[in-house]
């Protein structure tokens, strides 16, 4: 094997299941996050000897992550579609107190922005600083301060009405 693609391949195995979760909280769905994953690796391959001199390719990663995750919500063959009957809703309360509160952060997080939900993720969940998701996002560090507040806060908000809404 090479040493480019054995470098890749240790790069790959080191980072892969950061970047999945990464991918998974930004787009709520696992097949999606595999792809989302799979799309940027395949990205990264082709750009890894630049990667390489230029260095951090976590960071350059985690931005192809979340870049692909924006890109497949635009293709026709990712948006959702309308189906008539709904199904049955899984009742949260046979489950241990912990994946009932993982499930509802999960859910909350899907109500947000695509935005919202990066800033969210990479400020919180993947503990980056402001600087380093304003660089991941290609946006300035007062965009990633105000959309993250806001994200949030309506998480919050989703959260609180999940549990009002149980308890009656």
């Amino acid at each position: 094997m090479a040493e480019r693609d054995r470098e890749f391949v240790e790069f790959v195995e080191g980072a892969g299941a950061s970047l999945r979760r990464t991918a998974f909280l930004v787009v709520g769905d696992r097949h999606r996050a595999d792809d989302v994953v799979q799309e940027a690796f395949y990205k990264l391959y082709l750009a890894w000897p630049k990667v390489r001199r230029v260095g951090n390719p976590l960071a350059y990663a985690r931005r192809m992550v979340v870049n692909a995750a924006h890109d497949g919500g635009r293709r026709p063959w990712r948006r959702e579609v309308a189906i008539g009957d709904l199904p049955e809703r899984v009742d949260h309360e046979d489950f241990a107190a912990g994946h009932a509160d993982r499930d509802e952060v999960l859910e909350a997080l899907r109500s947000l922005g695509p935005r919202q939900r990066a800033c969210v993720v990479l400020r919180y969940y993947e503990d980056l600083s402001v600087e380093q998701t304003a660089e991941i996002l290609g946006c300035t560090t007062g965009t990633v301060k105000s959309q993250a507040a806001r994200g949030l806060d309506t998480l919050r908000r989703a959260i609180d009405r999940r549990r009002t809404s149980r308890a009656l």
